[in-house]
């Protein structure tokens, strides 16, 4: 697609960061986590190979949908001012530096570091006579039978080229037919970065194999030359107007049309011939503005492969999370429960909780029945093995399945199709609507009557991202609470209108307005006001909006945003008493904490929503309330604070949506809660 050049407005309005600006700067924050000596050698390049998969997601999602929009002809302004059009503009404009600057990290800093560490990526050219040979025989064994050459150039039809998959163009010569052109896409079944020899560490790429041994493809055939690409396809879908018994075929479908999306963007090797070019264009339908010219490595998810090399020293530290004391030390884990409300926080406690809440209530006699959500739950997933396990045991197990949880429907079909079989109660939510929160409700009999325990998390139950991503979950036995998790279950799973709670609150209905009216409440205590809200990320106007009149109010506010965020702080007359402060760093965070100080009796809440119109429109989302005020004040004293003095992994936005480093002083709170629980945490 040609784009028009940028009309003469701002890039931001006078009150709004454009989101996909705020996006960008967060993951160039991820690329300075890549280029920051401090990290150890596999770590940054981790971080390198997240930034690119972070790039891919945005085109196959954002841009995706901002070109659907300026093809449609839609002209509807962001809150900041600019059309789609201008949008994808400034993205073009601030992107492919970055890729460049990700190329340069890795041809000039990343890779002779590897060598100097004993890790070598070795050319065809650089490989023994031996090597070769064996290379050889590897190709002829393993890769030929799964590769395919396909000729694209000249033919009648337009051949497919798969999302997001590494390919060689193959400029072919055959005799007075003239030039021709074929593909041969890089198989991913076996790995990319192929081992010489078991005893060290060199490493030859598997599209460099393929390529010296093209001539096994074409015998008879002239090569000319073969150059390396990779696309991107929009791999966003909607699901409309339909009937939920449909939901799973739809998506079924969706995933096909996923895979099929048109393409959004192109990576090419440097010095790719422009006759390739033309012709790679116009099979795509793409524009020489949709093409990145990338100047060594394409496909950085083979970094991945790298940081996994078994060299501890070039690695963190390994972190061992903590048991709670609480669980531990009590003769159930349901007594526990009963006795007094526990937030677990991820990765720093151990996941193993979580798992022993479902596994205990699937084994005890007791408990009558489970309920649970289930949006990212990953390959492996002992939750669902205890879910089964209950099912198997006759005990009632009903299951939200989120279907439409976006890259992990494959494993959420399955695993569906698997509760099912087992007798497990799945629901698939609801067609027009994301069920985004995350909870689990256990029934007990206990002296002859019902008890309800429940844990409501800002995170998912998957023990992977246990692992990388902080997150807080709250173990309670509060009979409001607990009830109404259960009414939120009979909205998710049976025919309920319900939009109004005792404590919890929940979006679509009013999630937004009461999480407004509370920083409204704050703006009347005026200096003596207080607002720390913990977030992915902070899209909302009207939030924002109400941010701005507390800080003109003179609440003090401060805001920890991951990701992109819309607030420009700093602004004297409308924001000057907020701060913003973004955390980058081993840990990916993912936590949701809303404090508000409320006039000396702080009031908490943690949940799975962001301040996004998405979370607060379009997903059922819950927070629930602290009601422990020494949790309340923990979750101040010795978490907030925590991450408000972290000086070695922030960076503080600029009112212009810029992002500039705190300077390290050596304090960092992802490392300080590693070493002490923040239970204990003293500041």
């Amino acid at each position: 697609m040609s784009l028009p050049k940028r009309m003469a407005t701002d890039q931001t309005s006078d009150r709004y960061i454009n989101r996909e600006f705020s996006w960008i700067q967060f993951n160039r924050r991820v690329l300075a986590e890549a280029v920051n000596t401090k990290n150890p050698l596999l770590e940054r390049l981790k971080f390198l190979a997240i930034f690119e998969s972070n790039l891919d997601e945005f085109y196959m999602v954002r841009v995706s949908g901002l070109i659907e929009q300026y093809e449609g002809g839609v002209i509807t302004l962001t809150p900041d001012g600019l059309t789609p059009g201008e949008q994808l503009t400034m993205i073009a404009e601030a992107v492919r530096p970055l890729r460049r600057e990700a190329a340069d990290l890795w041809n000039h800093s990343l890779r002779p570091e590897l060598e100097k560490a004993g890790i070598e990526l070795k050319s065809w050219r650089e490989l023994s006579d031996r090597q070769q040979t064996d290379m050889a025989e590897y190709f002829r064994t393993d890769i030929f039978p799964v590769s395919t050459p396909i000729l694209v150039y000249p033919v009648q039809g337009v051949p497919f080229i798969s999302n997001l998959s590494l390919n060689l163009a193959v400029l072919l010569k055959d005799g007075t037919e003239g030039i021709k052109l074929a593909r041969v896409k890089v198989p991913t079944g076996t790995p990319r970065a192929i081992r010489l020899n078991p005893k060290g560490h060199q490493y030859l790429l598997l599209e460099d194999l393929i390529q010296a041994n093209l001539q096994a493809f074409f015998p008879g055939v002239e090569i000319v030359g073969s150059y390396r690409f990779r696309v991107i396809r929009d791999a966003d879908f909607e699901i409309k107007e339909l009937e939920a018994s449909d939901l799973r075929s739809a998506i079924e479908q969706s995933l096909f049309e996923r895979r099929m999306g048109a393409p959004v963007m192109m990576e090419v090797e440097k010095g790719t011939p422009t006759e390739i070019l033309e012709i790679l264009k116009k099979l795509l339908s793409l524009d020489q503005s949709d093409v990145f010219e990338v100047d060594g490595l394409l496909g950085m998810d083979v970094l991945h492969q790298f940081a996994r090399i078994d060299k501890p020293a070039l690695r963190y530290p390994t972190h061992t999370p903590y048991n709670a004391e609480v669980l531990s030390h009590s003769a159930s884990l349901f007594e526990a429960i009963r006795e007094r409300d526990i937030l677990v926080h991820l990765p720093f406690d151990s996941f193993h909780s979580i798992e022993k809440f479902v596994s205990s209530a699937a084994t005890d006699p007791a408990v009558v029945g489970i309920k649970q959500t289930l949006y990212r739950v990953g390959a492996q997933s002992p939750i669902i093995e205890s879910l089964l396990a209950a099912a198997e045991a006759g005990k009632q197990v009903a299951v939200l399945v989120e279907l439409k949880a976006r890259f992990d429907e494959v494993n959420n079909l399955a695993w569906a199709r698997e509760l099912e079989r087992k007798g497990v109660h799945v629901s698939y939510g609801f067609p027009d609507m994301k069920v985004h929160c995350k909870l689990c409700s256990v029934v007990r009999r206990e002296s002859g009557k019902l008890r309800t325990y429940a844990h409501i998390s800002t995170g998912n139950y998957n023990p992977a991202t246990a692992r990388s991503y902080t997150d807080l979950g709250l173990l309670t036995a509060d009979t409001e609470i607990t009830q109404d998790v259960n009414e939120v279950f009979n909205y998710l799973t049976g025919f309920s209108r319900q939009t109004e709670y005792r404590k919890l609150l929940v979006a679509p209905h009013s999630l937004r307005d009461q999480i407004i009216e509370r920083i409204e409440r704050e703006a009347t205590f005026h200096e003596q006001g207080r607002i720390i809200i913990k977030l992915n990320a902070l899209v909302d106007p009207e939030s924002i909006d109400a941010l701005y009149a507390a800080s003109q109010a003179g609440v003090e506010i401060d805001l920890i945003v991951r990701g992109a965020c819309c607030l420009r702080p700093g602004v004297p007359g409308m924001s000057e008493r907020i701060r913003v402060k973004s955390i980058v760093g081993r840990f990916l965070e993912h936590s949701r904490i809303y404090y508000f100080g409320n006039g000396g009796e702080p009031e908490a809440f943690i949940g799975s929503s962001d301040l996004m119109r998405r979370n607060l429109d379009r997903r059922i989302e819950v927070l629930v309330p602290i009601k422990d005020s020494a949790l309340v004040a923990m979750l101040h004293d010795r978490l907030l604070e925590a991450y408000l003095c972290d000086n070695t992994n922030s960076w503080l936005e600029l009112s212009d949506g810029e992002y500039e480093r705190v300077p390290d002083a050596g304090f960092s709170a992802q490392e300080a809660l590693m070493k002490i629980p923040f239970t204990e945490l003293q500041f």
